[in-house]
C-alpha cells in the first residue's frame, strides 16, 4: 500500500470540496433551514405529530441523511467525471497508485464530505429547534457507514458516466426521488398499504429509518435492517467502484 500516494491523494479531494465550501457546504444548510421553516413550521399547524413526536423534530433526521448521502455522492461523481474529461484519469493511472488505493481515496473524500454535511445539518437540527440526539455515536456511526456507501455509489456512477448530462439523469431520476419517497417528510405508516410495500424496496428508506431511530427513538422498521442494508449497500459498491477502476474500463472519454 502506498500511503503517502494514498494520503496525498485524499488531501487533495478534501481540499477540492472545502475550498469551494460556498457550492458544496453551504447550499446542505441554507436549504435544510428552508425545509425548517416551510414545511416544518408551517405543516406542523396540521401534522402536530408523528409518533408521538414534533412534527418538524420528526423530518429533521430525514434532512441529515439526504444531506449526507447526497453529498457523498457528488463529491466523488463530479471528480471522477471530471478526471475522465480532462482525460487526467490515464495519467493518475499511471501513477504508482493501484485502482484499490485510487478508489479509497476517491470513496474517503467523499464520505467526509457527507460526513461534514451531515453533522451541520444535526448541529442544526440541535441549536435551531433543540432538537434531542438519544443516540450520539449510533447516530455519528450510521452517518460514516452511509457516507462510505454512497460515496462509493458516486464512485462507481462517476465511472460509467460519459458527460454531465448522463451523470446528472442517473441522480435525477435514482437519488433524488427514492430520497424524497423514503420518509424524509412522512412516516410509510401514513401511506396506503400498496405504497408502504413499495417504500420497502427503496433503500433510502432504510437509510432514513436508521438515523431517525438514533437521533429520535423511532422508526417504522427495525433498525438492525437499517444498519444491514447500509453495510450491504456499502459492500457492493465499494467492490463494484474498485473492480471497475481496477479493470480500466470506462477510463478514457
Amino acid at each position: 500500500m502506498n500511503w503517502i500516494g494514498l494520503n496525498t491523494l485524499i488531501k487533495r479531494e478534501v481540499g477540492r470540496f472545502f475550498s469551494v465550501y460556498r457550492q458544496t457546504v453551504l447550499p446542505g444548510l441554507i436549504s435544510s433551514t428552508l425545509y425548517i421553516m416551510i414545511f416544518g413550521f408551517t405543516l406542523e399547524q396540521r401534522i402536530a405529530e408523528i409518533q408521538g413526536i414534533p412534527y418538524t423534530l420528526f423530518i429533521l433526521p430525514g434532512l441529515i441523511m439526504m444531506n449526507t448521502l447526497t453529498n457523498a455522492t457528488a463529491n466523488t461523481s463530479s471528480s471522477m467525471l471530471q478526471m475522465k474529461l480532462l482525460q487526467q484519469l490515464p495519467d493518475l493511472l499511471t501513477a504508482p497508485l493501484s485502482g484499490l488505493e485510487i478508489s479509497i481515496a476517491y470513496i474517503i473524500g467523499g464520505t467526509i464530505r457527507g460526513l461534514v454535511n451531515g453533522i451541520l445539518v444535526l448541529l442544526l437540527g440541535v441549536f435551531l429547534i433543540d432538537m434531542p440526539v438519544i443516540d450520539p455515536l449510533g447516530t455519528l456511526g450510521f452517518i460514516f457507514l452511509v457516507s462510505w456507501a454512497f460515496a462509493s455509489m458516486g464512485l462507481f456512477l462517476g465511472q460509467l458516466a460519459e458527460n454531465w448530462d448522463q451523470l446528472a439523469m442517473m441522480q435525477n431520476f435514482f437519488l433524488t426521488p427514492l430520497s424524497f419517497l423514503g420518509g424524509v417528510f412522512y412516516s410509510i405508516k401514513m401511506l396506503p398499504e400498496w405504497a408502504q410495500n413499495l417504500s420497502l424496496i427503496n433503500p433510502i428508506y432504510y437509510m432514513i429509518n436508521g438515523i431517525r431511530y438514533t437521533v429520535l427513538g423511532v422508526s417504522d422498521s427495525s433498525v438492525m435492517i437499517s444498519v444491514f442494508m447500509a453495510i450491504i449497500l456499502t459492500l457492493i459498491f465499494t467492490f463494484a467502484a474498485i473492480l471497475l477502476m481496477q479493470s480500466g474500463k470506462k477510463i478514457k472519454h
